[in-house]
C-alpha cells in the first residue's frame, strides 16, 4: 500500500505545477485566528498581535513575486593540487624538450643546411662577362672585335664625407653626366651599387682610380666594335644589347664566338641591388674563339666601293657583287647594296641588313646558257663548230622568242651562239638537250639547291621538276628564265667551268682561332665534277669571245689579261601584278680571268638599273673595275699568250 503523497509547499518552487510557471491563482492568506484570551503568562505578542489588540488597523503588504528556480549545476568534487601540478610541470617539459631538439638539429645537425638555404636567400650568381671573339678576313686584319671597357658604379655606404663634393666633380666632368643625377646616386645609401657610367675606356678609370676616391669601382666588361667602312657589313651583322648575334655571321656562328660566360655570386640587398664586393668567383669565363674569313679586306673595301658608286651612277634598286677563287671555292669578297653602317643600325632595317648575295633571288638570264651548251657538249650533242641556221624570231608553242638584236637569219657556230648571246640558237640546242638532262646539269652545277655557304637568309631560288614543265619552260628555262639563283650560285656557276669542270662548294668561313693563337681550319668543301675537262675548256673559249669585238661584252676586257665572261639581262617579275610589265630588268655579267689559266671569278648584278640595263653595258663595267683590282691585289700575273681564233660563223671557214 503506498504512502499518500505530501502536498507540495506552495512556498516551494515548482508548487504551482511545472517550474517556472506562474501560478493559475493568487494564495490566500490565512484567517486570523480569534483571540482566545490571555496568553500563558510569560508568553510575548508579537507587534502585529499588539497591533491587533489594540484595534489598529493593519496594513497590508505586497506579497512579493517567488524567486526564479536555481540553474541546474553540476557539482564537481575537488581533486587533488599536486596531481595537476606534477601533469602541467610534464607538458612544459616536453614542450621545452621539443624546443631543444629543434634547436640542436638546426644549429649543430643540420647547420650548414641551414646555412646554405640563408646564403641564398641574399646572395645571387650572375654571369660575369666574356671576351667575344673576333672576326676577321684571311690575313687576320679585323671586321668586328671586341674592346675591353669598364662599368663604373658607387658604393654610396662607402664615400667618405670629407671626398663627396669632389667624387662627384669627377665623375660629372670625366663622363659629362648630369650633376643632379650623379648626386643621387652618391647619396643613395643604404644601397651598395649604383651605376653611373658605362663602356668607359680601361684608361680613363685608371686615371680616375688613381685620385684615391672611397667608394667608387668598376666591372670590366666588353664593347663590340666594328672598323668602319670595312664595306662587310651585310656579310658579318651585328649583336644586341645582350652581346649575341643577331645578323649575319655574328648570329650564324654566335656559339664559337660567344664563348661561355663565367659565374659569380654577388649579395642582394633589401631593395635589390648588388654588391659585387661580396660574392665569390664560382666559375672563370672562357673566352670565345675568333673566326677567321676568307674575305680580303682590301678586295671587299673595294668591290663594296664600286658596286655601291654602279647602283647609285645608274639609279638601281641594288646589287651584289662576288669574287672567287676557283680553285678553292674560297670567297674573297662578297658585298651588297643598300647596306647599312654596324655602328648605327637603328639607320637601317631588315633589307638594309639582309645579304642580298644570298638572299635575294632573280632570273640568270644569258649568265644560264653556258649550262645548256655546257650540257649539249658533255652529251655529244654538238662541238663549238657546228653549225645553226639562227633567224631573229621563233615560235614556239604560243610563244615568240627572239634574239636581243634582230639581225635576221644568221648561220652562227655554237661559239657564235654563245658570243652573240643567241636566244634562239640556244634555244635550239636545248631541244637536243631535252627537259630532264638540262635539268639534271643545273642541279649538278649547284642551282636550286643551298651553296654550302650556310649563310643567315640564304635563298635556295627556284628550279621545278622537268616532269612539271610545259610548252615553253624548255625553252625559257634554257636562256635563264622561269628560274631563279641568288648570286652566289651563279658566280658558283662559272668558278665550276674555270675549275675546268669540278665543282667546288663556295665557303666564307676559313677556321677558327682559339685563345693560345691555334688555327683550326674548316672541313674541306665538297667537290663535284659536273662537266669534263675539255668541255670545260670549250666553254672558257666561246665565253672569251664575248668580250671580244664581236661578243655582246667588250667592255669586260681588261688589258694585259685575256678575259671570259657572260652577260645576262632578264625581266623582273612586278611584286604588285605578279607579271613582268613594269618589272623592269635585272643585270649581270660573270667571269674569270685570266681566260687560259683562271684565277678569280667575278660575278656583278644590278636589280633593275635605270637607262642602260643590258648586262654588257650596265654591270659590264662595275665587271671591269672589280676584276682588275683583284688580279693586281692577288698579284696574278699578266697572260703570256693571245687568244686562238675561233669561228663564230660559218662563211668565216670558206663555205
Amino acid at each position: 500500500m503506498s504512502t499518500p503523497r505530501r502536498p507540495r509547499d506552495p512556498r516551494r518552487p515548482g508548487a504551482t505545477g511545472k517550474s517556472g510557471s506562474r501560478p493559475a491563482r493568487r494564495p490566500q492568506r490565512d484567517a486570523p485566528r480569534p483571540d482566545t484570551g490571555a496568553r500563558a503568562s510569560g508568553e510575548r505578542r508579537s507587534p502585529r498581535e499588539n497591533r491587533a489588540a489594540s484595534g489598529e488597523r493593519t496594513r497590508r503588504r505586497p506579497t512579493p513575486p517567488p524567486p526564479p528556480p536555481p540553474l541546474l549545476r553540476r557539482t564537481f568534487r575537488r581533486g587533488e593540487p599536486g596531481r595537476r601540478i606534477r601533469f602541467g610541470g610534464a607538458l612544459a617539459l616536453a614542450v621545452l624538450v621539443l624546443f631543444a631538439g629543434r634547436l640542436i638539429q638546426i644549429q649543430g645537425i643540420e647547420a650548414e643546411t641551414y646555412a646554405e638555404a640563408a646564403s641564398e636567400l641574399r646572395l645571387q650568381t650572375i654571369d660575369i662577362p666574356t671576351m667575344r671573339g673576333a672576326i676577321t678576313d684571311a690575313n687576320g686584319d679585323p671586321f668586328a672585335l671586341s674592346a675591353e671597357v669598364r662599368t663604373v658604379f658607387v658604393d654610396p655606404e662607402e664615400v667618405r664625407e670629407d671626398q663627396r663634393e669632389e667624387l662627384i666633380d669627377e665623375l660629372v666632368t670625366r663622363f659629362d653626366l648630369d650633376e643632379d643625377e650623379v648626386t643621387a646616386k652618391v647619396d643613395a645609401a643604404p644601397t651598395r651599387y649604383q651605376v653611373v657610367a658605362r663602356k668607359v675606356p680601361p684608361g680613363e678609370w685608371q686615371e680616375l682610380r688613381e685620385l684615391g676616391l672611397r667608394g667608387v669601382g668598376a666591372e670590366v666588361d666588353y664593347e663590340r666594335v666594328y672598323p668602319e667602312e670595312t664595306g662587310a657589313a651585310d656579310l658579318v651583322g651585328f649583336v644586341g644589347s645582350e652581346g649575341h648575334g643577331l645578323e649575319g655571321l655574328e648570329a650564324y656562328m654566335d656559339t664559337i664566338l660567344a664563348g661561355e660566360a663565367g659565374k659569380r655570386q654577388v649579395e642582394v640587398g633589401l631593395d635589390g641591388t648588388q654588391i659585387p664586393m661580396a660574392g665569390g668567383l664560382v666559375k672563370d669565363p672562357v673566352p670565345g674563339r675568333d673566326v677567321r674569313l676568307t674575305l680580303d679586306r682590301d678586295v671587299q673595301w673595294y668591290v663594296a666601293q664600286t658596286l655601291a658608286e654602279r647602283v647609285e651612277e645608274l639609279d638601281a634598286a641594288g646589287g651584289s657583287a662576288i669574287v672567287m677563287i676557283p680553285g678553292t671555292g674560297e670567297i674573297i669578297a662578297m658585298a651588297d647594296y643598300p647596306s647599312y653602317a654596324p655602328t648605327d643600325i637603328s639607320a637601317g632595317g631588315p633589307e638594309e641588313w639582309s645579304n642580298g648575295a644570298v638572299a635575294e633571288t632573280f632570273e640568270p638570264g644569258s649568265t644560264n646558257k653556258v649550262i645548256t651548251v655546257g650540257a649539249a657538249l658533255e652529251e655529244g650533242l654538238t662541238t663549238p663548230e657546228t653549225v645553226y641556221t639562227v633567224p631573229y624570231a621563233l615560235q614556239y608553242y604560243d610563244q615568240t622568242f627572239r634574239n636581243s638584236s634582230n639581225n635576221g637569219t644568221q648561220r652562227l657556230t655554237v661559239n657564235g651562239i654563245m658570243a652573240q648571246s643567241s636566244n634562239v640558237g640556244t634555244i635550239k640546242i636545248a631541244d637536243q638537250v631535252g627537259p630532264g638532262v638540262l635539268h639534271d646539269y643545273m642541279t649538278r652545277f649547284g642551282l636550286g639547291q643551298p651553296t654550302g655557304l650556310a649563310l643567315p637568309g640564304e635563298e635556295t631560288g627556284i628550279l621545278t621538276d622537268p616532269e612539271d614543265w610545259w610548252g615553253t619552260q624548255l625553252p625559257s628555262v634554257s636562256i635563264g628564265h622561269s628560274v631563279t639563283v641568288n648570286a652566289a650560285q651563279m658566280a658558283s656557276v662559272y668558278a665550276t667551268v674555270a675549275n675546268g669542270g669540278v665543282r667546288v662548294e663556295p665557303r666564307v668561313v676559313a677556321g677558327t682561332v682559339d685563345t693560345e693563337g691555334t688555327f683550326t681550319p674548316a672541313d674541306d668543301p665538297g667537290r663535284t665534277r659536273v662537266i669534263g675537262e675539255e668541255t670545260a675548256e670549250r666553254l672558257a673559249l666561246m665565253l672569251e669571245a664575248v668580250t671580244s669585238d664581236e661578243g655582246t661584252a667588250p667592255q669586260a676586257r681588261i688589258d694585259g689579261y685575256r678575259v671570259a665572261g657572260k652577260t645576262g639581262t632578264a625581266n623582273r617579275v612586278n611584286p604588285e601584278t605578279g607579271t613582268y610589265e613594269g618589272g623592269g630588268y635585272t643585270s649581270t655579267f660573270a667571269g674569270f680571268a685570266p681566260a687560259d689559266a683562271p684565277e678569280v671569278v667575278v660575278q656583278v648584278v644590278l636589280h633593275n638599273p635605270q637607262g642602260t640595263y643590258y648586262g654588257g653595258e650596265a654591270a659590264g663595267p662595275a665587271f671591269n673595275d672589280i676584276m682588275s683590282f683583284a688580279l693586281k691585289t692577288l698579284k696574278v700575273p699578266p697572260t703570256a699568250t693571245d687568244p686562238p681564233a675561233i669561228r663564230l660563223f660559218e662563211e668565216e671557214d670558206g663555205d
